[in-house]
């Protein structure tokens, strides 16, 4: 991908708070997005993330009433819910073998990066929580853009009962929903908002 095709794909992404209800995405379009959020960084290569993607009337009705009602649950094609993962450095083993299987690295790196990330995240479950954060975070910025370049709209949202998504959806006792991701094809198209300078947000040291 060039980079001009990036930079349009960033400039040109606007959260879509009105999707078009008729518009639907298939299964392999759900998982091509996913697989394209996946490659987002991590820690350690902790890739310490799930997804789950609602888009069956049942499912949206479930999430719209824990997501304050609002309403692109129900329009959007696809609503993902982007998970972190707790304790990730538990499965890092697993995680890395394919990375040496793959001659990325040899297994006494992969075996040092398994030590460090233990004794850093093991006895650290706020280290945990903010990697998990971060991890989903850029996973769902990701997702967003993969949206975007497959000329689809999407928007992140914040605004659910955490616990309740958690409790309906099944998650485990070490997974975090940490934002909802709606995707589909935009109803009305508004304009990119105006940014703070970067004057105001850059210091170079």
């Amino acid at each position: 991908m060039s980079a001009h095709t990036v930079a349009s794909a960033i400039e040109n992404r606007v959260s879509t708070h009105f999707f078009d209800p008729t518009h639907g995405l298939d299964e392999a379009q759900i998982a091509e997005l996913v697989r394209l959020a996946t490659l987002a960084p991590t820690a350690y290569h902790l890739q310490n993330w799930r997804f789950i993607a609602v888009r069956t009337p049942a499912a949206k009705a479930q999430l719209h009433a824990l997501a304050w009602r609002q309403q692109k649950v129900l329009d959007a094609a696809v609503t993902y819910i982007v998970c972190g993962t707790l304790g990730a450095h538990i499965q890092l083993a697993n995680r890395l073998a394919p990375v040496v299987h793959a001659g990325v690295f040899a297994q006494a790196v992969g075996d040092a990066w398994v030590a460090q990330a233990t004794a850093a995240h093991a006895p650290d479950a706020q280290l945990q929580r903010d990697e998990a954060v971060r991890s989903a975070s850029l996973a769902a910025m990701t997702l967003m853009l993969a949206a975007e370049g497959m000329g689809l709209a999407s928007a992140p949202m914040g605004g659910f009962d955490a616990a309740g998504v958690a409790s309906a959806f099944g998650l485990q006792a070490d997974e975090l929903p940490v934002m909802l991701v709606a995707v589909g094809r935009a109803a009305a198209v508004a304009p990119p908002k105006p940014r703070r300078p970067v004057a105001e947000v850059l210091a170079l040291a």
